[in-house]
This record gives C-alpha cells, sequence and structure tokens, in this order.
C-alpha cells in the first residue's frame, strides 16, 4: 500500500508538471514561440508537449525504421535551422479546430505551418506539413506533365 500510494503522487506529480509547459490557453502563435525557445535550448520535452499526436505518432514511426530514439527524431527535424537568429511569423489564421501561421526559413522564404487543437492546446500538425508538401509536388508534377505534352496530340 505504501509504494501504491508514492506511486500515486509521482504519478499526479509528473502529470502536472508535465503539462504546465503548455498552458491550456494557447494561441497557435504562443505555441510556435514556446516550441521555437524549445528547440534553443534542445528541450524535447517540451518539443513533444507541443507536436500532436499525429506528429507524434510520424516520428515514432520514423524513429524506429531508423533504430534511433524518438527524441533524436524530434531534435533533427524542427521547424527551423537551429543556428537561425531571427524567426519571423505572419497571417495566423485560425479555423475551428485547425489554424496556420507563416514563419520565415533561413533562406527568406515564407513556410506555412499548421495547427490542430487537441484537447483545448494548439498543437503542431507536422502531418498538415507533410500534407502540404505532397500536394506542392503533386502540383508541381502535373505542371511539368503539362509543358512536356504541350503540343502533342493523342
Amino acid at each position: 500500500m505504501f509504494l501504491f500510494n508514492k506511486f500515486l503522487i509521482l504519478f499526479f506529480a509528473c502529470l502536472f508538471f508535465g503539462c504546465a509547459g503548455v498552458p491550456k490557453s494557447s494561441t497557435p502563435l504562443e505555441t510556435l514561440k514556446t516550441y521555437t525557445q524549445a528547440i534553443k535550448k534542445k528541450d524535447t520535452t517540451t518539443m513533444k508537449l507541443l507536436l500532436s499526436a499525429e506528429s507524434i505518432k510520424m516520428s515514432e514511426q520514423e524513429a524506429k525504421s531508423q533504430n534511433v530514439p524518438l527524441d533524436e527524431i524530434v531534435k533533427r527535424e524542427t521547424l527551423f535551422n537551429e543556428s537561425q537568429k531571427t524567426v519571423e511569423f505572419r497571417n495566423e489564421k485560425i479555423e475551428g479546430e485547425k489554424a496556420t501561421i507563416e514563419m520565415k526559413d533561413s533562406m527568406g522564404t515564407w513556410n506555412t505551418i499548421f495547427f490542430v487543437r487537441e484537447d483545448g492546446v494548439w498543437k503542431i500538425d507536422k502531418q498538415g506539413i507533410a500534407n502540404q508538401t505532397i500536394q506542392q509536388v503533386e502540383e508541381r508534377d502535373k505542371q511539368l506533365d503539362e509543358i512536356i505534352n504541350q503540343g502533342k496530340t493523342p
């Protein structure tokens, strides 16, 4: 019984302190700012708390396929280069339980970051980012096919 009580105290302490880093009332922009700070501090615990369940699942699958710890994947696959000195944001758009923000990368290109609200907390949705990348590649392939096929009759 004594051991069980210690376990319960430890469990609730971890639950309380583990959730303390992600405020329930956060906006997508606050989530992104907290995430960028966590990257700079190499705080993978906070980074994971700010990723959606689907994002974590994707990272777990990649970690398993590469036979590396999840934390290594989370550290490696960030939204910007760790050496980037400034991070600029614009155009926060919230539509129900989904949101987007544009963020400038180290090359000066604006990229769209996707968010999803899970249990009242805005989290980064890397699945949305992956879907956008796939869509962009498919669109470029379609444009290339049209260029190649111009002037040809079936």
